[in-house]
């Protein structure tokens, strides 16, 4: 079976039908949350989803936008009811089995807190070893993440709608997981709502801004390796 992964969409509609181009054909499509923005809902992500009937979770803009503080936001004359009542009825974590193995999908972590940006080199990405699934899809860092953590493939197939990975020169980018083979290809392309950034005036992070020990605030700017 060939899934589609996307995460992070942010209200970026034409990011989000790059993506299902680019991915071709696939029997699912799963998104990992964060779909709208905390204090922004869109009508024409959510329609797309639900018309791809896609596997989709909730993420932390979801969980603002539908609790207290976003009742202004949802409440707005143009935002559909209907479509937020189908945002509304979606889980923040789905378990799956597809040929024979097991999908577990969390926007942040499995583990509280369920907030937590797991990048590669995160030391609580090892903590996932502790779930029992052959595959473990994450959104929330907008940082495309393949990585073997005990007996998971761990998936985050970086961000639809929002660029933050300096590593493809702040491109947006998405996945297609082969659950069969367990291979994973990655598609990145540019923002179709912004204007092309010439990667050579994009700014590096320098050798030693940062110590080691302690990651920096926007960890989207750091890879040690």
């Amino acid at each position: 079976m060939k899934l589609g992964i996307v995460a992070d969409v942010h209200g970026n509609i034409e990011g989000l039908r790059r993506a299902l181009d680019l991915m071709g054909p696939v029997d699912e499509l799963l998104c990992a949350g964060d779909a709208v923005y905390q204090f922004r809902f869109s009508n024409d992500v959510i329609a797309l989803l639900r018309e791809r009937d896609a596997r989709y979770i909730l993420g932390n803009h979801e969980r603002v936008l539908l609790g207290p503080s976003g009742e202004a936001a949802r409440s707005g004359p143009n935002v559909q009811r209907g479509l937020l009542e189908y945002m509304a009825g979606r889980p923040y974590r789905i378990e799956m089995q597809v040929d024979g193995r097991t999908l577990v999908m969390v926007h942040g972590s499995p583990f509280e807190p369920y907030d937590e940006y797991l990048y590669p080199n995160s030391p609580n990405l090892q903590k996932l070893a502790q779930i029992e699934a052959d595959f473990i899809v994450l959104g929330h860092t907008h940082y495309q993440m393949e990585e073997r953590v005990g007996r998971a493939l761990v998936i985050n197939p970086g961000s639809c709608g929002e660029a933050r990975d300096h590593r493809n020169g702040f491109r947006l980018s998405c996945a297609v997981l082969d659950t069969q083979s367990g291979e994973v290809a990655f598609h990145h392309y540019d923002d179709p709502t912004r204007p092309a950034v010439d990667p050579a005036i994009v700014p590096q992070p320098s050798a030693g801004a940062q110590r080691p020990e302690r990651s920096p605030e926007n960890i989207a700017w750091w890879d040690p390796r």
